[in-house]
C-alpha cells in the first residue's frame, strides 16, 4: 500500500526565516581576485574565455575583455596542449591594472621565438609573440616542488586601463 505524499504547509506560528540583505557590489577601485581551476581538457580554454568575459563584464571592465580573452586563451591552450595535468587561471584586479596568471604543471618556461622563426603558414607557435605584442607587461616564473604544492610554472600578463583625462574646467 502506498501512502499519499506529505505536504508541509506553513503555520501562522512559524517564525519567518531570517532574511539577509545581499552584499553591495565592490567599488570599482577595490581589489578582487577570481580563480578557475580546470583539468587537462581541450574544452578548458573555452571555459576560461567565457569565465573571464563574465567576470570582466560584471566588473565594468569591458574595454579590457577582448585583449584579455585572446591572451588568456593562448596561455590556457598552451597549458592543455603541452602539459598532462591540471591548470588554473587567476584574475587579479588592482585598479587600474588587471593581471591574469595561468599556472600549469609544466616545469619549463617556453622560449620566446624571434618573429621570423615562425612561418606565416604555421598552425601554432605564435602565442608568446601575441602576448608580447598585446600585453602591457608580461612574464613568467617556474615554481619548484615545495610545501605549497607541485612544481610547475606561471605565465602572467597585465593590461592597464588608459588614464582618464582630467575633468574639464568649468567656464
Amino acid at each position: 500500500m502506498t501512502r499519499p505524499p506529505t505536504v508541509l504547509t506553513p503555520h501562522a506560528d512559524d517564525p519567518e526565516p531570517p532574511s539577509h540583505p545581499a552584499p553591495s557590489p565592490l567599488p570599482f577601485t577595490a581589489p578582487w581576485s577570481y580563480e578557475l581551476h580546470f583539468p587537462c581538457d581541450p574544452r578548458a580554454p573555452g571555459i576560461a574565455r567565457l569565465t573571464l568575459r563574465a567576470v570582466l563584464t560584471a566588473h565594468g571592465l569591458a574595454q579590457l575583455t577582448d585583449r584579455a580573452e585572446l591572451l588568456t586563451s593562448e596561455l590556457a591552450t598552451n597549458s592543455v596542449r603541452h602539459t598532462n595535468g591540471p591548470a588554473f587561471v587567476r584574475l587579479h584586479w588592482l585598479d587600474p591594472v588587471l593581471r591574469v596568471s595561468v599556472w600549469d604543471m609544466g616545469p619549463d618556461l617556453p622560449p620566446l621565438p624571434p618573429p621570423p622563426a615562425v612561418p606565416a603558414y604555421a598552425d601554432s607557435g605564435r602565442g608568446l609573440l601575441i602576448l608580447d605584442l598585446l600585453a602591457d607587461r608580461w612574464g613568467g616564473c617556474g615554481t619548484g616542488e615545495g610545501p605549497y604544492g607541485p612544481a610547475g610554472k606561471t605565465i602572467w600578463f597585465e593590461l592597464a586601463l588608459p588614464p582618464q583625462p582630467p575633468p574639464a574646467l568649468a567656464a
